[in-house]
């Protein structure tokens, strides 16, 4: 009798997840699909350096026909010469600010219909918010988040037509900071945590037009923006950034490109993120079943770990301060 009873409870531990992994097989939406890159109209703002440079790169060297955009015309003719020179391909410049509709609708105008949309240019201006002055957050804001509508909706109309039946995609450079807050990136976690609402609430939008969007959510990487950044990060914000390491630009472009030809909604680009992904992944959409598997299985857990990172962090919080009131 009891080796009946464990093979029974054997049997029901084997079958619930398999029915749970059949059930999701079902009902994750949207479904999978692949986006071609290859002779397809790839358009990145925030093109000519850091990681929109190298997304520009990679995209060139898959054989697309790559537009960038960007505020200086100087900066876009060297991003230009480099991508020629290191991969044979010509690409488009623009120049324009995203804060600037009319601009931007002239800019996607001249360069034609756009297959691939990588809404990229972000701006990172790190202190508390008591410190900083309004004008900062709002550039912060009107840059990162404003210019991320302006620019869709510039493109959307042409996008929604399309030249061919193939699927298209528009993914939005976000941040690790997007998915939790930090200490002194109030204003700019605001922007990126707002870039989520406007992705979810895209892709119902798009859906039906064979569009698809993702959401890319790396961490500090190295670029001129980051070495900028930490001469002016408070202390304590540079304290809990280092628990997620510094990705090459490459590496992030690299992750980016796999997420948007599998049309991977919530993109990860290391480790860290693919937990934070986890733990945060909430009502966003889920084109893999075995990906929704370990989400609903390992999201406990996920909270457990969360939970731990954020104990440490306050700890760390109270010690410094109260370090600095003994000072």
């Amino acid at each position: 009798m009891a080796y009946f009873n464990l093979s029974f409870l054997a049997l029901l531990l084997l079958l619930l997840p398999l029915a749970l992994l059949l059930i999701l097989y079902f009902i994750v939406r949207p479904r999978p699909v692949k986006i071609p890159i290859k002779n397809r109209h790839v358009f990145i703002t925030g093109g000519s350096s850091g990681i929109g440079l190298a997304l520009a790169h990679q995209a060139a060297s898959e054989g697309a026909r790559v537009s960038i955009l960007a505020r200086s015309i100087d900066k876009l003719e060297e991003a230009k010469n480099y991508i020629q020179l290191s991969t044979g391909i010509d690409v488009s410049i623009f120049s324009a600010d995203v804060r600037d509709y009319d601009a931007v609708s002239k800019v996607v105008e001249e360069a034609g219909p756009i297959d691939v949309l990588i809404v990229n240019q972000g701006v990172f201006v790190p202190e508390e918010l008591e410190k900083q002055g309004l004008d900062e957050v709002k550039f912060m804001v009107d840059v990162n988040l404003i210019g991320s509508f302006n620019m869709i909706k510039a493109a959307l109309p042409k996008m929604k037509k399309g030249e061919d039946s193939m699927p298209r995609s528009i993914a939005l450079m976000s941040s690790q900071a997007g998915q939790v807050g930090i200490y002194g990136y109030t204003a700019y976690s605001a922007s990126k945590f707002g870039l989520r609402g406007l992705a979810e609430a895209l892709q119902q939008e798009v859906i039906s037009h064979d569009i698809h969007v993702s959401l890319i959510f790396p961490p500090d990487t190295d670029t001129p923006g980051l070495t900028e950044e930490t001469k002016k990060r408070p202390q304590l914000t540079s304290i809990i950034a280092e628990s997620s390491g510094v990705m090459k630009a490459e590496e992030v472009a690299k992750k980016a490109f796999e997420g948007i030809k599998s049309a991977a909604f919530i993109v990860p680009c290391n480790l860290e993120g693919a937990l934070l992904s986890i733990a945060t992944a909430g009502m966003s959409p889920q084109r893999s079943f075995v990906m929704a598997f370990v989400e609903v299985v390992a999201a406990g857990l996920v909270r457990l770990v969360a939970l731990f990172f954020q104990w440490n962090w306050y700890n760390g919080i109270r010690t410094w301060h109260a370090q600095n009131k003994r000072a």
